[in-house]
């Protein structure tokens, strides 16, 4: 069945939200897809604020990968300058 997890992101204040969104879209979300996600999508949501939306094809897959995508959201915090305001996570269970 397949996962998806959602992350909230805000860039530090001054920081230039395209140049942070080139570098995120450029090195973190490789990086996700290669940990075996099938597709991450990024929402701007305010002016210095992101949703992620990233898919998996089963819990396994994203579970089996949790060490690297932890390393993957420090350095979004510290070369990014981007840090996690929240997160949710589960399967899919309905779609249209």
């Amino acid at each position: 069945m397949r996962y998806v997890t959602i992350t909230t992101w805000e860039i530090a204040d001054g920081t230039d939200y395209d140049v942070s969104l080139r570098a995120i879209s450029e090195k973190r979300l490789p990086a996700l897809r290669a940990l075996g996600a099938s597709r991450v999508t990024v929402v701007r949501t305010s002016d210095r604020t992101s949703a992620a939306i990233t898919e998996w094809p089963d819990s396994a897959t994203r579970d089996a990968a949790e060490r690297a995508i932890e390393e993957v959201r420090d350095k979004v915090h510290s070369e990014d300058f981007a840090r996690m305001t929240g997160e949710m996570r589960g399967s899919v269970v309905a779609e249209v």
